[in-house]
């Protein structure tokens, strides 16, 4: 398989001078096309700061992120932006979706930035939302959905572009234990089905457990990896618990 990203010796520092603070320290990460690949670690390892510099939110002190071909660090201005919104799709905890438009216009704007062909949106719109199980929703207003339909809606804007690679920054984290199962059946049938490439970072071992592959940071380096390989979720689920728990309670707050 093909390597949509490549991370190499990244490094973000925050102040000068003695107040230096190290949110990543030289990290290096690789993720093939069609993974689906998991980011843990204590409050303040770097997790957030790692997902930020791969969405080109913050830009690195030091090292280099390839997505797809292109080193992102060197770009600037109308190339990054045009970058980000052809080749980047983005779920957050905030759903952020736009209140005046309905489902349907939410995720058909993603591809009317684009200026994907118009004949085009209304097919691509119905095909994400049937995948994400929303087609019922897309005349609704996001005040009229669920908050589980409304980051399925969110997951269809972001994935209905075909970006090169999903960034998911704790997507079930504002929601019920129900929807947050069901987003999560919807996004592995996203990897699954359709071959997309994605980087969720989660505090939380279950949501963990959904991914092919775990990695886990402390103190902005990545220090171990896990990976599914057969299991089934609730297998790579316990192994995750286990290394939580052999870790002396470092990460107790993922829990």
């Amino acid at each position: 398989m093909s390597e949509i990203l490549k991370i190499a010796g990244l490094c973000k520092t925050y102040g000068r001078r003695e107040a230096v603070t190290k949110a990543l320290d030289g990290v290096d990460l690789s993720l093939e096309a069609g993974e689906f690949v998991g980011v843990m670690g204590p409050s303040g390892s770097g997790k957030t700061t790692l997902l930020n510099c791969v969405a080109t939110i913050d830009r690195p002190t030091a090292g280099s992120i390839t997505i797809d071909g292109k080193e992102l660090t060197g770009l600037r201005g109308k190339e990054l932006a045009r970058f980000r919104r052809e080749r980047l799709g983005f779920i957050f905890q905030d759903c952020n979706l736009l209140d005046t438009l309905t489902a349907f216009e939410n995720i058909a704007l993603a591809l009317s930035i684009i200026r994907a062909p118009a004949g085009e949106i209304g097919r691509r719109v119905r095909e994400t939302a049937e995948l994400l199980g929303i087609s019922d929703c897309l005349d609704k207003y996001p005040y009229q959905m669920s908050g589980g339909q409304q980051q399925r809606c969110a997951a269809a804007r972001a994935i209905v572009t075909r970006p090169a690679l999903v960034l998911a920054d704790e997507p079930t984290g504002a929601l019920d234990s129900r929807s947050a199962r069901m987003l999560l059946e919807r996004l592995e049938a996203l990897n699954r089905d359709m071959g997309a490439t994605i980087l969720m970072v989660t505090h939380d071992a279950f949501t963990a457990s959904c991914c092919r592959r775990v990695v886990f940071l402390r103190d902005g380096r990545l220090f171990l990896e896990l990976r599914r390989e057969g299991q089934d979720r609730r297998a790579f689920f316990q192994k995750i618990i286990r290394v939580v728990s052999e870790l002396g309670g470092e990460l107790d707050d993922v829990l």
